[in-house]
């Protein structure tokens, strides 16, 4: 459901007592997954519900980083909007964007910090 962004249907999931910050094998969290696959309300979304929007997998990954590498600007602007750090992870969002050229995403961390 995060991948495809099926929101009201996860949503009401994590109602129901899905934790909001399950994550897969991998450490991959369903904020994860919505924000990889692009899907900015269901990022909203569960972060409202309590998903952490900074909580790296287990290769130090964050949803942040993960958006920037995919140019989903919405999304990037979602969690940014819910609290997540640009300069967490390995790499960071703020490295990602360095390293892609993505010159927008970098001054939208700048405006945060």
């Amino acid at each position: 459901m995060a991948r495809e962004g099926r929101t009201a249907e996860l949503c009401a999931y994590v109602e129901a007592g899905v934790p909001a910050n399950l994550g897969n094998d991998k450490g991959d969290t369903l904020l994860m997954l919505a924000a990889y696959h692009g899907h900015a309300e269901t990022v909203s979304v569960l972060a409202s519900l309590g998903a952490d929007p900074g909580r790296a997998n287990d290769k130090g990954q964050t949803p942040l980083a993960g958006a920037v590498f995919k140019k989903e600007p919405e999304v990037v602007r979602a969690l940014l909007e819910a609290g997540a750090d640009p300069y967490d992870g390995a790499p960071s969002a703020a490295e990602t964007a360095r390293m892609f050229g993505h010159t927008e995403y970098l001054a939208w961390f700048t405006q945060k910090a």
